[in-house]
């Protein structure tokens, strides 16, 4: 039995940071002379901000596009900052696999200062040895270019990497890499991310050997 590289997915496997983006876009609109609504936010978590802004806002200039999703993440930041907690089992866990040696990167399309953040808030940076954000990466998922990136970056081979999600196009992406995938019903129904090699209700079902290979 060999030790896989795990690739974690982060909002929504490691942290539900829904309510941060979420008063970070409200905030944003008031500044905007506008108000937005729970129901007008929830269609737009997972879009990139150039997308949201388009939803939330309409046409803006690019220079304004990008002068106001810089805003919106520097307040999702300052929101989480002493807030942010770890969803259940999923540190118990990350500090499990590290402890056994396990190498462990996040794949996140969130910008790398929000990854960044919130692993120092939750004091687990020290057990990542890589990190893939959407500021590294040209396409999203489902395409596997994110979870590939952080393989090469820990030095290994797909088939040796189990990818943690709990989206759809997470799960079709780590599948397309070539890497075995856990899946979190986090924001998901099982039926829904049955594509994975696994499917739990909470990560305190997994232990570190459910990452070992054969």
């Amino acid at each position: 039995m060999r030790r896989a590289a795990v690739i974690w997915d982060m909002d929504g496997v490691i942290v539900d940071s829904e309510e941060f983006h979420y008063e970070a876009w409200k905030w944003l609109a008031e500044r905007h002379g506008k108000e937005i609504t729970r129901e007008q936010f929830l269609p737009t978590f997972g879009m990139t901000n150039p997308d949201a802004i388009l939803h939330l806002f309409g046409e803006a200039k690019e220079a304004e596009v990008r002068e106001m999703s810089l805003s919106k993440e520097a307040e999702f930041r300052r929101r989480l900052k002493g807030r942010v907690e770890a969803l259940p089992g999923a540190d118990r866990l990350i500090r499990n696999l590290s402890a056994e040696g396990h190498l462990q990167a996040v794949a996140s399309s969130a910008p790398r200062e929000n990854i960044s953040v919130i692993l120092d808030e939750l004091a687990l940076e020290g057990c990542f040895q890589a990190t893939a954000s959407g500021d590294d990466v040209s396409r999203g998922k489902p395409n596997p270019e994110i979870f590939t990136l952080a393989a090469r970056l820990l030095g290994e081979q797909p088939i040796n990497c189990v990818v943690v999600e709990d989206a759809v196009v997470g799960v079709r992406a780590g599948i397309r890499a070539g890497m075995k995938v856990y899946a979190v019903t986090t924001t998901r129904t099982r039926d829904d991310l049955d594509q994975a090699d696994r499917v739990v209700d909470s990560l305190e079902e997994l232990i570190p050997a459910d990452f070992l290979l054969p």
